[in-house]
């Protein structure tokens, strides 16, 4: 199953292009799904579909879900949202109010995550297009898989063993519901599922980033920095997509000077990303909403090729082994060397953080007995030695 994930600064055409690249995929005889992780949701206006938390079909090959977080927890979550419905209320919370406070930060991504999960293990589709939220959103979706896992590990044992003591103890003298068998199942599910889907989303074989980029200043400076930090969590930006482009032929009257302006912005971009392949749509006419203006975006941006292809596969992480040393190296594009900040080893992992966003790294094994030699950035990436043991990298 192949995953193309779309995401960049709100407003920069994210919705259309992955809209756009679902109906050429569908055209092809591929079997797709096209799905929103964004709570303002506005892909069934660009289809022209009025879609909902349940998969529906909306043409020939082509299925598309808004992800609902309150269908979810009445789904997916069931033990999880009885147990903190339960809880509040017995906190004194009105029954309402408890069902909507049972919807716990991050659910709405784990719930995205767990779609792929389940795709993937029922062969349902040959290809997910994902439409996410804004950049910031996009982040927290990506490093949901480690962050959770970690969370639910640790938590998971710690009331495990709370639970037989405070069954015959706490529970009976206090009026406060405790965890039932089905919500400590749920939990280790929710562990366990994300161990699959950080491996899926982490094959630069199989899913990928493409940022959706315009021709402004502001737009151009977020989108690099959205490049490192997807770098940062082991992501593969295989192209950009350079939406909005005023055509050549308007150069005169009233847009001469927006023109030259985005003359000198194209510029930056390829000085910034080149060698990456580059996509270019521009501005239309019209409003682009609708089958009709969504294959018109397809062919200008694929040109006939398939919209399914990996532009690239080059991972951000590399292992090798020199004289002396094992090194790990990590990709940092656009990033200076007061920015990044490397934390000692815990136990097996590795702690990198740039600007303010931080991302614990599992070492293999063959590093996480070795000790740190020493770390540097150069030319955008951060190279880490490790003293050289019994094996290599």
């Amino acid at each position: 199953m192949r995953v193309i994930i779309y995401t960049g600064k709100g407003g920069v055409g994210k919705t259309s292009a992955a809209a756009a690249t679902a109906r050429m995929a569908a055209r092809m005889g591929y079997r797709t799904m096209v799905m929103s992780t964004d709570a303002a949701h506005s892909l069934s206006d660009s289809l022209e579909t009025n879609l909902s938390g349940h998969i529906q079909t909306v043409d020939e090959n082509l299925d598309a879900i808004e992800i609902d977080v309150i269908e979810e927890m009445e789904t997916r979550w069931k033990e999880i949202e009885m147990y903190v419905t339960d809880l509040l209320r017995a906190q004194g919370q009105e029954s309402l109010s408890a069902k909507e406070l049972a919807v716990l930060p991050g659910m709405e991504l784990m719930s995205a995550l767990f779609y792929l999960w389940d795709f993937e293990q029922n062969e349902r589709y040959d290809v997910v297009i994902m439409d996410t939220a804004p950049t910031a959103e996009t982040l927290r979706l990506l490093s949901f898989p480690d962050v959770s896992r970690w969370y639910i590990d640790k938590l998971y044992t710690l009331v495990r063993r709370m639970m037989s003591m405070a069954r015959n103890t706490v529970g009976r003298m206090v009026d406060v519901p405790m965890p039932t068998d089905g919500f400590l199942t749920s939990m280790q599910n929710i562990s366990e599922r994300m161990i699959s889907v950080r491996t899926l989303i982490q094959d630069p074989d199989r899913t990928t980033i493409r940022l959706v980029v315009n021709p402004e200043r502001m737009v151009i400076n977020e989108t690099k920095r959205a490049y490192t930090y997807m770098c940062l969590y082991g992501m593969t930006v295989e192209c950009l997509v350079l939406n909005r482009l005023i055509p050549e032929e308007e150069c005169s009257g009233y847009f001469k000077t927006k023109i030259e302006e985005q003359e000198r912005y194209v510029k930056m971009i390829h000085e910034a990303f080149d060698p990456m392949t580059i996509l270019n749509s521009y501005q239309m006419p019209t409003e682009l909403v609708g089958p009709e203006r969504l294959d018109d975006l397809a062919d200008m941006l694929f040109d006939g090729d398939d919209p399914t292809q990996i532009y690239s596969r080059e991972s951000p992480m590399k292992f090798w082994a020199e004289e002396g040393a094992n090194v790990m190296s990590l990709v940092l594009p656009f990033s200076e060397k007061g920015e990044v900040e490397l934390y000692n080893k815990e136990g097996d992992s590795l702690i990198v953080q740039v600007g303010n966003h931080r991302r614990n790294i599992t070492l293999p094994l063959s590093l996480a007995r070795a000790d740190m030699l020493g770390a540097e950035l150069k030319d955008g990436r951060l190279q880490i030695r490790f003293e050289k043991g019994d094996t290599d990298v």
